[in-house]
């Protein structure tokens, strides 16, 4: 019997074409990554952007119910009855709705993150 005539050996690639070639494979996965991480963020920050402003409006009117209750003081020192029960219920409209605000914004970003 014959032996198969050996073709000799196999035509290898370079080594510095197969570095250069993980190089290039290297650096598409870490575009891929950033890409990713960079959607991950801006879907975050959209995420916040209400919670944020619910947290703003919420602290807002709490500024303004202490300022009811500071204007309150002040005209119960002139006159003694009226105005400072006036002030309590500013305060207690304002922090309501202060409250009311900042539970949603928790609610909100509880429910978003």
């Amino acid at each position: 019997m014959l032996k198969p005539v050996d073709p000799g050996p196999k035509a290898e690639r370079p080594v510095g074409e197969l570095v250069h070639e993980l190089i290039e494979d290297g650096k598409a996965y870490a575009r891929a990554e950033i890409g990713l991480v960079k959607a991950i963020a801006a879907a975050k920050g959209k995420a916040l952007a209400l919670p944020a402003a619910l947290f703003g409006s919420a602290f807002v009117f709490a500024l303004a119910g202490v300022t009811a209750l500071a204007v309150g003081v002040v005209m119960a020192l002139d006159r003694f009855i009226g105005p400072l029960a006036a002030g309590f219920i500013g305060l207690l409209i304002f922090f309501a709705i202060a409250g009311g605000l900042g539970w949603w914004g928790y609610q909100r970003l509880r429910h978003e993150l």
